[in-house]
């Protein structure tokens, strides 16, 4: 069956569908690259904020101390929010779950920092079991004065 003469599918596939981009700016932009990695989304949503002088990083963590989080950037350019989810309670004698949906054990969420993110201005907060990480903008070059080249007369 051809699954491209129903206009929804092609209406999806469009969606999922990521295009090459050799622009290093727009492919290194932090509201792209967490894109590549759906299953890690899944497990640890993020919403990622581009504020004039700051990105944000908004990460649920339910039921996730604050302790118990790990934020790090390693290679000059990747901000890397990790930690462990345990189950509250040990299975008792005669208790078993019937049903377990919500994910435990290890995570990993990964986010390219932009050129213009200053790593030493970076804080993390966590509350109510949302985190925020706030990684600060570097302040715009200025712009480069005219050099003026004197002309020899000969």
């Amino acid at each position: 069956m051809d699954l491209g003469r129903f206009p929804i599918i092609s209406i999806l596939e469009d969606m999922l569908e990521v295009p090459e981009d050799h622009n290093e700016k727009t492919r290194n932009n932090p509201s792209r690259v967490y894109m590549r990695d759906a299953k890690a989304m899944a497990a640890t949503p993020a919403d990622v904020i581009e504020h004039p002088n700051a990105y944000a990083f908004v990460v649920d963590m339910p039921g996730i101390k604050g302790d118990e989080i790990k934020v790090q950037v390693e290679n000059d350019n990747v901000l890397v929010v990790s930690g462990e989810r345990q189950r509250e309670n040990k299975e008792n004698e005669g208790v078993k779950y019937v049903r377990m949906e919500r994910r435990m054990g290890k995570f990993m969420r990964k986010f390219q920092l932009p050129e213009n993110a200053d790593l030493d201005k970076i804080s993390a907060v966590c509350h109510d079991g949302v985190l925020k990480v706030t990684v600060q903008k570097l302040p715009p070059p200025e712009p480069k004065k005219p050099k003026t080249i004197q002309v020899q007369v000969a």
